[in-house]
């Protein structure tokens, strides 16, 4: 497979990127690339590199391309867009359209505020809840990812009561010192912590259903822990679902697990694959943010044009009788054709779907915090991938992250995967 395009754009990319590239996955250090693949078009449920390599499609933009890429209703949006202007920092109509979409397909949202990328919501999001209860603590969950904002990039410290330290050069003990973590799906460590800080804490961040180390459910009972601790001692209760949100069902993981949070941050799919972000919730609560209240939070770019045709057009074709049936439907067939490869296989894997979305993880389960998908093998998964992508399907390059199922995909798509794990696994 000839890839020296994307290697001599690597090379040059080095010269003004850090790293070369502007995110960190995207280098693919991780599953042993030499460099990672520059993409030069994309077209239902295939991608193209710059030399011209194929490949079937299991990343989808880290989740916005649900439908595929250039669906008719989504490409007719942006051109009528694209004709009458692309920004304005004013309001326009497009903004009314999504908003209603959105809140009523979401069950915790009554009111919505459009931002521009996951990290501004989830930041906003917590800035609500701080202003909303006048507490400082938050908890979040390792392994939870809820962008980049510092309060967010705190590690563990001496146990799950004390206060966390920095997890990355650049952030203060002071910006973290306000963090509280746990191991994702502990509610009985939740119910201590809330018994002994309660009084003090804002809120509570959790993917419901966890994405970003790799796919990892909730345990029965854990969000429903969370509801009740945070209706309990007044804190809120938010869902990031910037991966979620219209994936695992219509409304979130927040329809499917019946849980109703106090906000939600979403992103990705609302924005059909153009930047964007978006909390909401309560009204009551919702009415604290600036212009009708005192808790600041603005964004020149927020709401602009294409995002808001991009994500209304997308989210109009979810809405379809039957969608989420057909999408769950590719999905199980992703995954029975994984297990079917890797079981007569020597190596240990363990399966973590919900919805349209999924990991395989090299070692045995089950997997349900981060301290259980450490014990993956990456070397193995590395070998994995760079196999899958030598046969023409494209994953996320880490072990961490999730396989996501667009309905663009054909059943000669997945025959190709299929094919593919197979002669893997038999090796």
């Amino acid at each position: 497979m000839d890839t020296s395009t994307s290697q001599r754009l690597y090379e040059e990319a080095l010269k003004y990127i850090p790293g070369g590239v502007n995110s960190p996955v995207r280098a693919m250090k991780s599953v042993g690339m030499p460099h990672p693949l520059f993409i030069a078009r994309a077209r239902d449920a295939h991608i193209w590199d710059a030399d011209g390599n194929e490949y079937v499609d299991f990343v989808s933009s880290w989740g916005p391309m649900i439908l595929g890429w250039g669906h008719p209703q989504v490409l007719g949006r942006l051109h009528e867009v694209l004709e009458d202007g692309t920004s304005f920092g004013a309001p326009t109509a497009l903004e009314v359209e999504l908003a209603r979409l959105i809140c009523a397909a979401v069950p915790s949202i009554e009111l919505v505020r459009m931002v521009n990328s996951g990290t501004e919501a989830t930041m906003s999001a917590v800035r609500a809840a701080r202003g909303f209860t006048g507490r400082d603590k938050i908890v979040k969950f390792v392994g939870c990812y809820h962008g980049h904002a510092d309060a967010f990039l705190a590690a563990a410290g001496s146990g799950v009561l004390t206060l966390s330290l920095p997890d990355s050069p650049g952030v203060t003990r002071a910006t973290t010192a306000d963090t509280l973590l746990l191991e994702y799906n502990d509610g009985e460590g939740l119910e201590e912590l809330f018994a002994e800080r309660g009084e003090e804490i804002a809120a509570v961040i959790v993917e419901p259903v966890a994405g970003n180390m790799g796919v990892v459910p909730p345990r029965p009972g854990f969000l429903e822990t969370a509801r009740a601790l945070c209706t309990a001692y007044g804190a809120v209760l938010i869902f990031d679902e910037v991966i979620t949100g219209f994936r695992v069902a219509w409304g979130g993981a927040q329809e499917r697990f019946g849980v109703v949070p106090d906000l939600t941050t979403l992103g990705k799919i609302i924005g059909g694959g153009l930047p964007v972000g978006a909390f909401g919730g309560r009204r009551e609560l919702m009415e604290t943010v600036a212009p009708l209240g005192p808790t600041y939070q603005a964004g020149t770019l927020s709401g602009n044009p294409l995002a808001m045709a991009a994500g209304a057009a997308t989210l109009s074709v979810l809405s379809e009788p039957g969608t989420y049936e057909r999408l769950e439907a590719l999905a199980d067939r992703v995954a029975a054709a994984l297990r079917d490869a890797a079981t007569p296989g020597e190596r240990p894997f363990t399966l973590n779907q919900v919805g349209a979305m999924m990991t395989l993880f090299f070692c045995d389960g089950p997997v349900e915090s981060f301290a259980d998908a450490r014990r993956a093998d990456t070397a193995a998964f590395a070998a994995f991938y760079r196999h899958m992508l030598k046969h023409g399907v494209y994953l996320a390059p880490s072990q961490f992250e999730s396989t996501m199922v667009s309905l663009a995909l054909t059943a000669d798509d997945l025959a190709k995967a299929a094919d593919a794990a197979a002669s893997f696994f038999a090796r």
